[in-house]
């Protein structure tokens, strides 16, 4: 197939590039790049040293044989561009990545909260009304995530995407109906990813697009089998406050002998995948595309769900790293539950990657290698939900010292 990545250059999107390229599809990553340029932004790098999105794709080549062809184009800002690149290339597949995905990024100011709705939502919107446009029969494929459901204490278990409905008549007699099922976003980020699920529902039952949604859990861990091949294709690990998801800040965190940072009580329960996991995921759901007319195919990709106190204490436990509690900087429950169904990959025949020693301390030995490269000041987590809650973080005496930590 041919295949277009948007958002090719990032932390889900490379992996997955070069996933689908190793399985002989031709694929082509459309990118503006912007994650780079937030890393300039925050004053923050990659632990592990990134190449050209340009040098990458040369050692690809030279590895391998196969191309990865870039496109440097902003979804949200270049429509025309887009839709002429769609007309004369007609991928048979689209995997949007394209957007802001950091949580903690998104509710950094006003300024932050516009961004990234202004980039995610008319990502979106631009690609589905290209495609619409131009009469395009793609399987779109996009990477959402759990956090569209916020965190249910409610006790049930969470579907993939739909839930029946009973609803009482004006004559008293209860009519049943699919739904989607209710979102609650958490923050900025994940109201973006809620909208668009919206989107997709139009866009499907009106036009007929073929979607499929993935709701992904946080993501750990740093290889895949293709970018272990060359050091060069290594995968971006984010470590800072705003994008390093809780995992991988952990393993990073014990590795350079700074305390494992738990904001709040630690109860908050969260779903987990394997990048490794991830990409075989995207190339699954590939595989199962949605007929024309139908709805949109939405999965639960996730694999094994964690209280962030019990993974803290796990790695304290590999690594003897000391655990520092710090005020919570979200607005959310201190405790969860979260039980959720991902009954439709493991149907399709994916055999999960669990939470093992070993792969913890692979990501560990990489954390080492490049601890050089780390820039303390910038771990601890300081974008609050709330100007309520910016002022407690603020003056925590723990917290400004742990920021300083040298």
């Amino acid at each position: 197939m041919k295949i277009a990545v948007l958002g090719g250059d990032g932390f889900c999107g490379w992996p997955t590039s070069l996933h689908l390229s190793d399985a002989g599809h031709e694929v082509h990553i459309l990118d503006n790049l912007s994650r780079r340029w937030i890393d300039t932004e925050l004053g923050v790098q990659s632990l592990t040293p990134m190449d050209s999105i340009q040098e990458r794709t040369r050692i690809w080549h030279q590895e391998t044989g196969r191309r990865i062809h870039f496109h440097l184009i902003d979804l949200a800002k270049d429509y025309q561009i887009l839709k002429q690149w769609l007309a004369e290339e007609r991928p048979d597949a689209i995997i949007h990545f394209a957007e802001q995905r950091a949580a903690p990024y998104s509710m950094k100011s006003d300024r932050h909260k516009n961004y990234t709705v202004s980039n995610n939502v008319n990502a979106t919107h631009n690609l589905l009304n290209a495609m619409v446009e131009i009469g395009l029969d793609a399987h779109l494929v996009h990477l959402g995530t759990m956090g569209v459901y916020g965190y249910s204490t409610i006790g049930a278990a969470i579907p993939e995407g739909y839930l029946d409905a009973g609803i009482e008549t004006l004559d008293g007699t209860t009519k049943k109906m699919e739904i989607l099922y209710p979102t609650r976003p958490g923050s900025i980020y994940h109201m973006t990813k809620s909208l668009d699920q919206i989107l997709f529902q139009f866009y499907a039952q009106n036009d007929g697009l073929r979607i499929t949604d993935l709701h992904q859990g946080i993501v750990w861990g740093t290889h895949t089998e293709q970018t272990k091949r060359h050091e060069q294709l290594i995968n971006r690990f984010d470590y800072d406050g705003d994008y390093g998801t809780v995992l991988n800040r952990f393993l990073i965190q014990a590795a350079i002998g700074y305390p494992i940072t738990v904001h709040g009580t630690g109860g908050q329960t969260r779903a987990f995948i394997h990048i490794q996991d991830s990409v075989r995921c995207i190339d699954l759901a590939l595989q199962d595309a949605p007929k024309r007319g139908e709805r949109v195919k939405i999965f639960n990709q996730m694999t094994e769900t964690h209280r962030v106190r019990d993974l803290a204490e796990l790695v304290s436990k590999l690594t003897g790293a000391e655990i520092a509690w710090l005020p919570n900087p979200r607005k959310e429950a201190a405790e969860n539950d979260l039980v959720v169904k991902n009954d439709q990959f493991l149907a399709l025949g994916l055999d999960p990657i669990t939470l093992r020693e070993g792969l913890l301390d692979e990501v560990v030995e990489v954390a080492k290698k490049y601890a050089y490269r780390v820039d303390r000041s910038r771990i601890a987590a300081v974008s609050a939900w709330t100007k309520e809650i910016s002022k407690v973080v603020e003056r925590d005496p723990e917290h400004r010292g742990l920021k300083s930590v040298s």
